[in-house]
This record gives structure tokens, C-alpha cells and sequence, in this order.
């Protein structure tokens, strides 16, 4: 193979990423991912699309190396291939935030009350947490904060957050995080919070960010 041939065949390769990316769906699937394995149906009713798109999808992802499966009885389960996968994406999400105007705004749209929005720094949330004069609560489905979650933060999934409300302290305050900026649980979960007298702020960033800042997050 002579020289140019050659430098098309490793460009054409690294494309294959690039192709598997260049859709919405796929790059909220890998986001779904990146909090744990999930059923092509939870990843289908998550995503807003029915199995058999989620499947395609899945499928294009997983002939770009990007995802792995195995079969659960009659479930297909599909996971990341590697942490740097979801840091793929997080890189990809920092780098449009940097130079799209479009979706600037649409993110200071979502986050529209920035009195919502925790102030505390990574490290002094932390040392907050750990002296209990925060809650820190993670209001993803359990299974996904099984598979990895903040330090010192709780369990309390959103869909059971008003039954569970005498579980949390009056007196604390509470900072709910989810699955990053894009993810709307966590907004949910402060909107109920402050309705029933909590103080409660929003932490956007979720465990994939910490990760890639190289701070501690806990693993069972």
C-alpha cells in the first residue's frame, strides 16, 4: 500500500467515530451509557424513541467500537466499551459549548434561575458533604447510582422524591445533581424540593464531569 493510500485508510478509520457521532440520538444514548449498562428498552423510553430506532442506533454505535452488548435471557444490555468513551462525548459537548452561540443559549436558557444553581466549587462541596452541612442527593435511578455516584451523596431517585421527603432534613441544605448540564431530573427534583420548604440548589455537573476533572467519585 503506498503512502497516500495509507494516510486515507487511518483518516477513514478515525471517521468511523465521527460518523457514529454525527447524530443527536446516538450522542444521548452514549450519555445514558455513561451512567451504567441499560436494556435497549430503558435506553429506547429514555431517549424518547421506540426499540427498533434505539436498536439502529445502538447497532451503528457498536460497529464504531463505541458500545459492547450481552444477551440477558431475552435482553440485549448494552454498555460503553471504556470510561474514555464518555469522556469522547465530554469532550465533544465542551468543545460545541466553546464555539456554538445556538447552544449557549440554549443552556442559558435551561438554567434561566441561576439562584438554582450551586455556587459551591468542586473541592468545597465536597468538604461540605463530608462535615453533613449539605445533602448531596442523586436523584438518577438507583442502578445507575450503584454504578458510580459523588462522593458522600444519596440515593433518592426522582420518582420517589414527594413519597420520600421525610427521609431528608429540614434544616439541610440539599443539592441535587443527575446525569450533568443536559439533564433535567435534577431541576425536577429542586422545583419539589423548595415547594416543600427545602433549600435546594442544583449541582449541574453529574459524575462523567467529575471524572474528567480527575476528582474521586465511589464504585461499589
Amino acid at each position: 500500500m503506498d503512502k497516500r493510500a495509507l494516510k486515507d485508510l487511518l483518516y477513514e478509520q478515525v471517521a468511523r467515530v465521527g460518523k457514529a457521532l454525527a447524530s443527536p440520538k446516538r450522542l444521548e444514548l452514549l450519555d445514558l451509557l455513561a451512567q451504567g449498562e441499560k436494556a435497549v428498552d430503558a435506553l429506547a423510553g429514555e431517549a424518547g424513541i421506540d426499540v427498533k430506532l434505539a436498536s439502529a442506533h445502538l447497532k451503528a454505535l457498536k460497529d464504531a467500537r463505541l458500545v459492547q452488548v450481552r444477551r440477558e435471557g431475552q435482553r440485549m444490555i448494552y454498555r460503553l466499551r471504556g470510561d474514555d468513551i464518555a469522556q469522547l462525548g465530554l469532550s465533544l459537548r465542551r468543545v460545541a459549548e466553546d464555539h456554538l452561540d445556538e447552544l449557549r443559549l440554549a443552556l442559558r436558557d435551561l438554567m434561566a434561575e441561576p439562584e438554582r444553581l450551586t455556587l459551591l466549587g468542586r473541592q468545597a462541596l465536597l468538604a461540605q458533604a463530608r462535615r453533613g452541612e449539605i445533602v448531596v442527593l442523586d436523584v438518577r435511578p438507583a442502578a445507575e447510582f450503584d454504578t458510580a455516584h459523588l462522593p458522600h451523596a444519596r440515593s433518592l431517585p426522582l420518582p420517589e422524591l414527594a413519597q420520600r421527603l421525610a427521609e431528608l432534613p429540614q434544616a439541610a441544605e440539599i443539592v441535587a445533581y443527575c446525569r450533568g448540564p443536559f439533564c433535567l431530573m435534577a431541576d425536577e427534583a429542586v422545583a419539589l424540593l423548595r415547594a416543600r420548604g427545602h433549600r435546594a440548589r442544583k449541582l449541574a455537573e453529574g459524575v462523567t464531569e467529575w471524572q474528567a476533572a480527575g476528582l474521586p467519585i465511589q464504585r461499589p
